[in-house]
């Protein structure tokens, strides 16, 4: 467990799975849709990896039905990054280039992107 913050759009994942299996959860499920149910199916893809325990918890925290993962890089870099991995790893990992994770862990933003306020 790090003391790296989740972002808004990424904390109810880290609340309802705590931080490891968030981790896992969103590297295999970011920016794809999984279905969330009260009562899921053994052997589902999301029963396989979180287990049936979390993905109830998820879906009491989010709701049930279809949602659309996010990728949540930023927050995986930072993660990452206080686990010990240098930037060179956290870029493979993420298959994002090593300025894009310096950018990320400095904090520097695109100037052409719309800030959320």
């Amino acid at each position: 467990m790090t003391d790296v913050q989740p972002p808004a759009h990424v904390a109810p994942y880290v609340e309802a799975l705590g931080e490891t299996k968030a981790v896992e959860f969103l590297m295999e499920f970011g920016g794809g849709v999984a279905y969330l149910s009260g009562n899921p199916q053994p052997g589902s893809d999301l029963c396989n990896l979180i287990g049936r325990d979390g993905v109830v918890a998820l879906a009491s925290q989010i709701g049930d039905g279809p949602l659309r993962i996010p990728t949540a890089k930023p927050y995986l870099a930072a993660v990452f990054e206080a686990r010990g991995k240098n930037r060179q790893q956290i870029a493979r990992t993420l298959h994002v280039t090593d300025v894009t994770v310096r950018s990320w862990l400095n904090g520097k933003t695109d100037p052409r992107q719309q800030q959320l306020i």
